[in-house]
């Protein structure tokens, strides 16, 4: 049995979720050196590299090949959209039209399955060396505690009620993000809001809000970076060399995307790929060749088409 003693430094799970336009990705960006795995394709504009995530598989795909890579921080943009390609995958391979076809909450169930084995997959980022940031969007929520007469509304992750426990449980710091509002009160006696303006991070749990922190940060801070900037440690070097992770934009995608047939017909009659495989499926140094240059790859198939028919 080998005990371990005192504090232990490693990367951090972080879950950021809030009101809209908080500033939640622009946040997520000050991480030491991030990778988004942008999911929603909300990060345009940003000044970061990122990854444009269309399925389930790419997810999964995606987490794997950046662990190679000298990246300090993934970030997945957004836990609710990687909710969704779950459960389009889920409906995909059962051939159902809706998560309710599966019976009364059976569908969210194997879904919450799908998301614990995501985040398995990014312990395995934390593991390597590597800070994880997990975007979310914020819902209120009606609640009704049973130690509690009255019902009331909080914020909550916008999350299915079986995924969102595992989010949260998974998480060393749960973070809520809003605008600081004061509310007053006129002479007529009715209450309004002030402010506004003020964003303000609150890390611990209250009745208005999910929130939790294991490193002792204040109730609430400013959102700022250099108030948890110390929480963080530098970018972990690769312990193997390996190839980079594809940044794939979203206009590559499409182009390859509406000429489809013939860029795989052209692959795998130079032996690029094999019966039944995709460009997707290309060897990495080659499928990054294909989505830097496009266009290049689409006039070089319809060039060998042309050939063949004549």
């Amino acid at each position: 049995m080998k005990i371990i003693s005192g504090k232990q430094q490693r990367p951090q799970r972080v879950v950021i979720y809030g009101v809209e336009s908080v500033g939640k990705s622009t946040f997520a960006a000050q991480f030491p050196k991030p990778l988004f795995l942008d999911i929603e394709g909300g990060t345009a504009h940003l000044d970061v590299d990122r990854v444009a995530v269309d399925s389930w598989k790419q997810l999964g795909e995606c987490i794997a090949e950046v662990g190679k890579t000298d990246y300090g921080t993934v970030v997945i943009d957004s836990a609710d959209w990687a909710e969704r390609l779950a459960v389009e995958d889920l409906l995909a391979a059962n051939k159902k039209q809706s998560v309710e076809d599966f019976g009364f909450g059976k569908g969210w169930v194997m879904t919450s399955e799908k998301m614990s084995r995501f985040l398995g997959a990014l312990d395995r980022l934390i593991e390597g060396g590597k800070n994880v940031v997990v975007i979310a969007h914020s819902k209120v929520q009606r609640t009704e505690p049973p130690d509690i007469l009255a019902a009331y509304d909080r914020y909550e992750l916008k999350l299915s009620k079986q995924s969102s426990p595992l989010v949260k449980e998974w998480a060393d710091e749960l973070w809520f993000f809003r605008f600081k509002t004061k509310s007053v009160t006129n002479d007529g006696g009715k209450a309004k809001g002030i402010g506004g303006k003020e964003r303000v991070i609150y890390t611990t749990h209250s009745a208005a809000y999910d929130a939790k922190t294991r490193s002792g940060l204040p109730d609430e801070i400013p959102m700022e970076w250099s108030a948890v900037a110390h929480l963080f440690q530098p970018v972990a070097k690769p312990k193997t060399s390996a190839p980079a992770v594809e940044i794939i934009g979203r206009e590559s995608v499409a182009v390859l995307e509406d000429n489809e047939e013939i860029v795989n017909a052209f692959l795998l009659a130079n032996g690029s790929l094999t019966e039944g495989q995709t460009w997707r499926d290309a060897a990495p140094k080659l499928r990054q060749q294909i989505v830097a240059r496009p266009e290049a790859l689409v006039a070089k198939a319809k060039a060998a088409q042309m050939e063949v028919a004549a």
